[in-house]
């Protein structure tokens, strides 16, 4: 990792004009990446600006501290994106321009150049921490704030089964710089919208159990995010829902992105690992989150999750 590591420090030093990839339906690891990289190469006097489908609200202070920049791009980085088809629409502009990959999902499938991969890493932004050290980058409150983000949220404020002694130290380390965990804690684990509360008021009616009640699914159809008028912000962290049920060992949350075509992220207590569920499916991820793209109606795409669900149980 240490070979990997110089590596792509000397590219980021020896590269500009930088364009840094997220992936659609942002959460806090893409984000926090995005920006704690983008914050890095202009402290390095470098160009470059973070391309998102989105910020949902609970993020914008992500971008504290980014200098807005005008620029031709020359090198295109991807931040914690293990597929070109989670580009949503930013797939089209930039499928196979991707220089240099940095992600921490077992099922990478980037083609670039080159790939800083850690698949057993908690979050994309755990790896940008060690890399940023290796690099000797001098650390500020909104650096640190945004790596916090990442790791934090991925590891769910640090309770997840991804959890290890290293990102304790690594949180510790962050928290140590001086970032605002208070702050963060409180917006990403702790904060509701009305419009957030009411959504998760009609999603639990939406809950069917199957399989002696191992498995739980629930869903976010187009019919109920019109009535509710919720966006991004709102559907951000459905998926723990199902997966807090006691006796479930597969949580399978459905989300309409169009008619008929549903964003599934499922998470799994046990021994079911979910990157395997998902890559039956298309998608892939880790061993306790990952996620998949179904088609059909709301029944038609239950029916082929839970053929997958039959077989892994």
């Amino acid at each position: 990792m240490n070979e990997m590591m110089s590596k792509t420090a000397a590219f980021l030093r020896e590269r500009d004009c930088f364009e840094i990839l997220t992936h659609d339906y942002p959460d806090g690891d893409t984000l926090g990446s995005g920006y704690a990289l983008c914050l890095v190469l202009q402290q390095m006097g470098k160009k470059a600006r973070v391309i998102t489908t989105s910020v949902p609200k609970g993020f914008t202070f992500l971008q504290k501290g980014v200098i807005p920049q005008e620029f031709e791009a020359q090198t295109v980085v991807s931040v914690d994106i293990a597929d070109e088809k989670l580009l949503g629409k930013n797939r089209e502009k930039y499928a196979g321009k991707i220089d240099l990959c940095i992600d921490h999902h077992m099922t990478n499938k980037i083609d670039a150049p080159l790939k800083l991969v850690e698949g057993y890493a908690a979050a994309n932004c755990a790896i940008l921490y060690k890399l940023f050290r290796f690099m000797d980058v001098e650390f500020t409150r909104e650096i640190a704030n945004c790596l916090y983000t990442g790791v934090s949220t991925d590891t769910g404020c640090f309770r997840y089964t991804n959890t290890t002694a290293e990102t304790l130290r690594i949180g510790a380390d962050i928290l140590d710089i001086g970032c605002d965990s208070a702050y963060i804690n409180k917006v990403m684990f702790e904060t509701k919208t009305r419009k957030k509360i009411a959504l998760e008021r009609e999603i639990y009616d939406t809950i069917e159990y199957c399989f002696n009640d191992r498995c739980a699914i629930i869903a976010a159809t187009l019919d109920i995010q019109r009535k509710l008028d919720v966006g991004d912000g709102e559907l951000e962290g459905l998926a723990t829902i199902p997966r807090q049920i006691e006796g479930v060992e597969i949580g399978i949350t459905m989300r309409e992105k169009e008619p008929g075509v549903f964003k599934v992220s499922v998470r799994t207590n046990g021994e079911v690992n979910a990157a395997q569920f998902c890559t039956r499916l298309g998608g892939g991820g880790h061993s306790a989150a990952a996620g998949c793209t179904v088609k059909g109606s709301l029944e038609e795409a239950k029916n082929k999750l839970k053929a997958v669900v039959e077989e892994v149980l």
